[in-house]
């Protein structure tokens, strides 16, 4: 079903795949996980040929530890955010011909153990972007803060890429070599999970879901305040880049009615005070200019982004 989100929990469940016979590759992208990254790698090798580890500029031994268990580390030289070092893992991956990629967080969240469960829809044919969703099972140990933000982004996300997902910010997903040709993620921090759902609109990528355990073994890094907030500009800025003339259209009609509204204030005085309030009158001509200024820039980037994405499209069939 192309472009849209199919909740298949029993796709998971009945899956049967022997590992062992597909080149699945995993990759963790991760900063400052000395304490988690080692055992993350040697039980991810349980079920993997290949993890590759992207060190996203650490400043502990994260790298050191991820290549002592074994893991290909590719390190950046400053931090540069989760969705540049999925960029990097991702390429790098798919230069090693998979059958599959499967992305793990390092913080041992995610249970390698559930590699199968996540890859068997991608091995079989039936999907190019498999997302565990925590919210599938039954129960979940996720903090209630937690649940309540996850519902906000979820339908933030879903209404405004046009794809639903009950669970937009995990990070324990499944690509097959066809998503891993046409995405390219431009968020550089946590709203890269968002964005994929933008990309399966554009590119018309198929999509499942599975039931996933999510697990809380420490303390988050930042405060969960700020990680929200940070992952709120993140999807605004999304749907300014990949939906301009909704993101445009909304605030400048707006703008515009409210420029409206207050015309019909300074007319409403004149009319019984026969004075033109010059200050609202001033203020009702500049909203009015500017919310048809960014109506009129919504259309153009739309226009814009559709000829782009044409090209982009010729260039690829090429």
């Amino acid at each position: 079903m192309n472009g849209t989100l199919s909740l298949s929990k029993a796709a998971g469940e009945d899956a049967q795949i022997d590992l062992s016979a597909y080149n699945v590759i995993a990759v963790i992208p991760a900063y400052n996980e000395g304490r988690f990254i080692g055992s993350m790698v040697l039980s991810t090798r349980q079920y993997c040929r290949t993890v590759i580890v992207v060190d996203d500029g650490s400043t502990d031994d994260t790298a050191h530890l991820a290549q002592l268990a074994g893991a290909q580390v590719i390190c950046h030289q400053e931090n540069r955010g989760k969705g540049a070092a999925l960029n990097t893992a991702l390429r790098a991956a798919l230069a090693q011909h998979p059958d599959a990629v499967v992305t793990l967080d390092a913080d041992g969240q995610h249970s390698p153990a559930e590699i199968e469960r996540i890859a068997a829809p991608i091995l079989k044919g039936q999907a190019d972007i498999v997302i565990g969703s925590r919210y599938l099972n039954a129960s979940t140990e996720t903090p209630r803060h937690r649940i309540w933000g996850h519902w906000a982004f979820n339908l933030l996300t879903s209404a405004a890429s046009g794809v639903t997902s009950s669970d937009s910010q995990s990070g324990f997903r499944a690509f097959s070599p066809r998503a891993l040709e046409v995405i390219s993620f431009q968020s550089s921090g946590f709203s890269v999970e968002s964005e994929m759902q933008f990309l399966v609109k554009q590119h018309g990528l198929r999509t499942e879901e599975v039931p996933v355990t999510i697990k809380y073994p420490d303390r988050p890094k930042r405060s969960v305040i700020v990680h929200g907030v940070m992952v709120l500009n993140g999807i605004l800025r999304l749907i300014g880049q990949y939906r301009p003339l909704l993101f445009f259209s909304v605030i400048g009609f707006t703008i515009l009615l409210a420029g409206l509204i207050w015309g019909g204030v300074v007319v409403d005085i004149y009319r019984k005070k026969l004075e033109l309030a010059v200050g609202y009158a001033m203020i009702s001509v500049l909203l009015t200019i500017l919310g048809s200024l960014l109506l009129a820039v919504g259309f153009i980037l739309h226009s814009v982004r559709g000829l782009i994405l044409e090209l982009q499209d010729e260039i690829r069939r090429k």
